[in-house]
């Protein structure tokens, strides 16, 4: 369920970005619900208007930072 969310956040991310960079943005039913300033502000309202679940909360920005994490490699001696 929230695989088909990410994937529209994805396939739709250059013009979401237009309207929303640097915000947090709310995605349900492949649509941008609501947008927020911080993860904190977008979590505390969401869960007061939606149901658990039912919502994706994604950090707007061009490429994809907001969404990759890099691993440095560790060296175990």
């Amino acid at each position: 369920m929230l695989d088909t969310k990410f994937k529209y956040y994805l396939d739709n991310q250059d013009e979401i970005v237009k309207s929303y960079n640097g915000k947090v943005v709310v995605i349900m039913d492949n649509k941008i619900v609501d947008a927020y300033d911080s993860y904190e502000e977008a979590h505390f309202e969401c869960v007061k208007k939606y149901k658990k679940g039912t919502f994706l909360l994604q950090l707007c920005t061009p490429g994809n930072e907001a969404y990759t994490v890099n691993f440095p490699n560790i060296i175990f001696a």
